[in-house]
């Protein structure tokens, strides 16, 4: 295998053993091992067990759990899993220092307890050094699409460049098309417009013109990928949301100018980690 390893935080539910699935899917995409990690700070507490060896018995269980689920989705792919002392928050960030691909699933129990109700998850896409992937809560075994589109959400352009990498990439090696979404609200959410009082319409006209200035030169880099544009007016969540349906998989940036991406994670991207139907990919501006 070749690169960084790709790194799922895992606890012993059923959301973490998928969250492994789809990171040993994802790993054999990139050529790569897989590291299964658990956080141990709140394994007695879950447990309510006061007896150490029957902690680390049930976090060896887990564990195993995890590296069963994970081979048997991608039994070509190396798999090694550790239990890692501290909080899920800190050992999650720590762990992206080493990987360029961090996955989580959105809830649980044990190691990664309140993924979704702690904001956790968005914490970690908002810190980590690395993209993170957040596996939704579709029941066991995989249940959410592995054969539809890769969508891509396009803001300002530093974020654009590596949301378009990673789509395209994934795009490219799993045969789909992409679907490349950019949206602007005029009030409430993106002043730009507003502040400008440009018509409608030019408004319209230089948005278009600036996905196709950021979409640019990728269809030579990708040649056999089909691009589909979906740029209007209207609710970038509400776009993306309803696109992820039939998606396998949507990309977003990090940081953005208030649009797609949301500022330093912003409403958007919380709702789509919180509600989208299929993994949610955030990238940061610096792709590895």
């Amino acid at each position: 295998m070749n690169g960084s390893p790709v790194i799922v935080g895992v606890d012993g539910s059923a959301v973490a053993r998928n969250a492994a699935r789809w990171a040993a899917w994802e790993a054999a995409r990139r050529g790569a091992d897989l590291r299964i990690v658990y956080a141990d700070a709140t394994a007695r507490p879950v447990l309510g067990e006061t007896d150490p060896a029957h902690v680390r018995g049930e976090v060896a269980r887990w564990l195993d759990a995890a590296v069963e689920s994970a081979r048997e989705q991608a039994p070509e792919v190396s798999v090694a899993a550790a239990s890692v002392p501290g909080t899920a928050e800190k050992v999650l960030i720590a762990e992206s220092e080493r990987t360029g691909l961090l996955v989580v699933g959105d809830r649980g129990f044990g190691g990664f307890t309140g993924l979704l109700a702690g904001a956790v998850a968005v914490k970690v896409a908002a810190h980590a050094r690395s993209a993170v992937a957040i596996v939704p809560d579709v029941g066991e075994p995989l249940r959410f699409p592995v054969t539809g589109p890769v969508v891509a959400g396009v803001d300002d352009a530093a974020s654009a460049e590596p949301v378009l990498e990673h789509a395209f990439a994934v795009a490219a090696s799993r045969a789909v098309p992409l679907h490349v979404v950019h949206t602007w609200e005029v009030v409430g959410v993106d002043l730009k417009w507003l502040r400008t009082r440009l018509p409608e319409q030019e408004v319209s006209e230089n948005e278009e013109r600036y996905v196709a200035e950021v979409l640019a030169g990728w269809g030579e880099r990708f040649p056999d990928v089909e691009v589909l544009r979906f740029v209007g007016p209207g609710s970038p969540t509400a776009e993306l949301l309803a696109r992820a349906a039939a998606a396998q998989l949507v990309v977003v940036g990090a940081r953005g100018r208030g649009g797609v991406a949301g500022a330093h994670l912003g409403s958007t991207s919380h709702k789509l980690i919180h509600h989208s139907p299929c993994p949610v990919l955030v990238v940061r501006n610096t792709v590895r």
